[in-house]
């Protein structure tokens, strides 16, 4: 192929046509010959995937909080987690889910903004600063557990909304939603009943949804271009083109 007559179409994205859902948006067709870029060299710029940064983001957060809320080390305050939950599970994921608005991937840039909002506002709710907490002193103490309780429940609402659309997408990806419903289930009727068992049961579930994130965030960061090896993630079947 000549150097001097060379057409690069973004529209193609990451992996062409028919690639991964990302994409560059609209048609942009820009002919690049010897006139125009003399000595230049000619590169076709590609998309990085944002989700292993989503997942991770989400999975290393889940992940300190769910030891936490499992009794690890005797823990049994989770106010350490505020920095990680703003600057890594809230930062990092909405950063995620912009990139998977510009890749042109609805769910991806819906569950990752969604989930970075949960992290921002979970260390709002336990940042000294807010306010929020000290709101519930004194006769009002005894509201709490049940905010919180709606708080938790609000948000399984979400993660099964969520989970009704991964069932074309991977079994270690639904794996992860179904898990993360039953995190938020659990913890919700720890706060409802008082139930220490609920709680260290939701835990428990939060660690395991932990480590599927992280394994789901490696299978994308470990592509052939960049491993030597990659991680299934089941594949489910995909709807037929009429």
């Amino acid at each position: 192929m000549s150097a001097s007559n060379h057409t690069i179409d973004a529209e193609k994205g990451v992996h062409g046509a028919g690639g991964n859902g990302y994409s560059g948006g609209p048609a942009l067709h820009h002919t690049i010959s010897a006139d125009t870029q003399r000595a230049f060299p000619v590169y076709h710029r590609k998309l990085g995937n944002p989700a292993p940064l989503g997942l991770f983001g989400f999975a290393s957060t889940t992940l300190i909080l769910s030891l936490y809320n499992a009794g690890a080390r005797g823990i049994t305050t989770p106010n350490a987690v505020v920095g990680m939950a703003l600057g890594v599970g809230g930062l990092c994921q909405l950063l995620a889910g912009m990139w998977e608005f510009a890749a042109g991937n609805t769910f991806g840039a819906t569950a990752f903004s969604m989930y970075g909002g949960f992290w921002l506002s979970f260390g709002a709710i336990y940042w000294p600063g807010s306010g929020i907490l000290e709101a519930y002193s004194g006769e009002a103490a005894s509201q709490l557990p049940s905010a919180l309780g709606i708080y938790l429940i609000t948000w399984m609402i979400i993660t099964f909304l969520l989970f009704l659309a991964t069932f074309r997408s991977s079994v270690a990806l639904s794996a992860v939603f179904f898990f993360l419903i039953l995190t938020f289930m659990l913890l919700a009727i720890s706060e409802f009943t008082g139930s220490a068992g609920a709680h260290k049961a939701g835990g428990i579930l939060g660690c395991i949804t932990a480590m599927i994130a992280f394994y789901t965030g490696s299978a994308g960061l470990y592509s052939p271009d960049a491993s030597y090896f990659v991680l299934p993630v089941g594949d489910l079947p995909k709807r037929r083109d009429d």
